[in-house]
């Protein structure tokens, strides 16, 4: 296998209507499912009649790879090697000069770095959009990282976003991009409609092998130590103390499932939560559950939080990154400490046993929302930007 593979050939020809659109190389590690990579996916998508998009991944294609591969959007492969890999900016320039790319979208920090490198040393001119997602935690660079950002790289950025305050605010302090903003995630509104009323919810619950009456609550996010499954289990034991018939979902896979299910069994809740694995029904199951769980140790802007917002759904939190930013306590769901189960637990059990105010925050999360999360207002955000950049 050669060190970039064009999974698409480089198209020998363009239309008027081609000619037109703002060529952009969005710069990823790999098109996964997750939430970087489906806001790609989603603008790319969105905005086809004004942009001609190719995908640059750094290490591996990825299940969205594929499919925009076989949507007819170009994808190469860099194959980048472990440890600095001096020759993928190269590859990367040369790429973008055969393509004519004119704006390089680069989400996260390496995607960003080879980029940067590939304008610096290979006179790719393209222009950069750096965008920021979640954040490492402890949040800690090295100061060579910080001196070279600082001095050297932030002038390779054209343009510095991030998906909330809090991811934004530690580009311009930890990383060292002192003109980051925030341009926030959004969710499609037209694919997350409202929840039904209670005969709709029964059906849609018999369809999924649910019960009907029961209390659900749902937690959808990949088993890895930063999403800490672990303290949502501990906090689940208060809520299956008062509430015996309640149920817990635990929908994806990971490093850390194994482990999870294992205390879920030392704990004796084997029969209390239920592990669903990867599901491609997300939307249905968030209109059928009563309440939202995540307790990561960090987070920046969740797009799982919002689709379940967007569902209305209420939400239990750890008071992590940006999630304060987009649950309000005690109106739109709950917000708790980092790792602090008792806390998580009481919240739960508040919402799943007092079933007028569940709806009532769930109501106001679809608002929220509405007002402030619809992904059509994001996109757009995206689009004036490229258009900006290229016309300067």
């Amino acid at each position: 296998m050669s060190a970039a593979e064009t999974l698409t050939s480089l198209p020998t020809g363009a239309s008027d209507a081609t000619a037109q659109k703002i060529r952009v190389g969005f710069v990823m590690h790999v098109m996964q499912v997750a939430g970087a990579e489906v806001l790609v996916t989603q603008i790319i998508e969105q905005l086809s009649d004004r942009i001609e998009a190719t995908v640059f991944c750094l290490d591996a294609l990825g299940e969205l790879g594929q499919k925009l591969l076989d949507a007819g959007t170009p994808v190469v492969v860099l194959n980048r090697k472990l440890g600095l890999d001096r020759d993928v900016a190269r590859r990367l320039a040369d790429e973008v000069k055969a393509r004519n790319i004119e704006v390089l979208h680069a989400h996260q920090y390496t995607p960003f770095f080879y980029s940067a490198l590939s304008r610096m040393l290979h006179r790719a001119k393209a222009k950069i959009l750096f965008t920021e997602h979640g954040r490492h935690y402890p949040d800690i660079v090295s100061k060579k990282r910080w001196l070279a950002n600082r001095l050297i790289l932030q002038r390779y950025a054209d343009v510095s976003t991030a998906c909330c305050d809090f991811s934004a605010k530690a580009l311009r302090e930890i990383e060292g991009f002192p003109k980051a903003s925030t341009l926030p995630n959004g969710v499609d509104l037209r694919s997350l409609p409202k929840r039904g009323n209670e005969n709709e919810t029964a059906r849609l619950r018999e369809r999924l092998g649910m019960q009907s009456g029961t209390p659900y609550a749902a937690c959808i996010a990949r088993f890895h130590p930063v999403k800490d499954h672990e303290t949502l289990i501990r906090a689940w034991q208060l809520v299956n103390e008062s509430l015996p018939n309640a149920k817990l979902l635990l929908v994806g896979d990971g490093e850390c499932r194994q482990k999870c299910e294992a205390l879920s069994r030392d704990l004796g809740l084997e029969k209390s939560i239920q592990f669903w694995g990867i599901r491609h029904d997300v939307s249905d199951i968030l209109r059928a559950i009563d309440a939202f769980a995540l307790t990561s140790v960090s987070e920046a802007a969740s797009l799982t939080l919002l689709e379940a917002m967007a569902s209305g759904c209420p939400a239990v939190l750890t008071d992590v990154g940006g999630n304060s930013e987009h649950v309000t306590h005690g109106i739109e769901g709950f917000l708790a400490p980092r790792s602090d189960s008792q806390t998580l637990g009481k919240y739960l059990v508040e919402l799943l046993s007092d079933r007028q105010r569940c709806d009532a925050m769930g109501d106001a999360a679809r608002k929220r929302v509405e007002n402030d999360f619809d992904l059509a207002g994001v996109i757009e955000r995206y689009a004036a930007h490229f258009q900006t950049m290229t016309s300067t």
